[in-house]
């Protein structure tokens, strides 16, 4: 079950780097900035919904 947790982090920190990618590109011309972002929303939702599925997961092991 640690492997899960790992993996949530891992789409903490992809967030953080398209939050700062779309940071450092957001006043030049024809940048990303707004793909970035939404790459950041993608990971934070898959966050969310991969700590829901661990906990969904972890409480169906116990009443096994």
């Amino acid at each position: 079950m640690k492997i899960f947790k790992f993996f949530e982090f891992a789409y903490l920190a992809i967030m953080c780097f398209f939050t700062y990618q779309a940071y450092e590109e957001w006043g030049k011309e024809g940048s990303r900035s707004i793909l970035y972002l939404c790459f950041a929303g993608a990971a934070i939702f898959m966050y969310f919904f991969k700590r829901n599925f661990r906990k969904r997961f972890e409480a169906n092991n116990r009443e096994n």
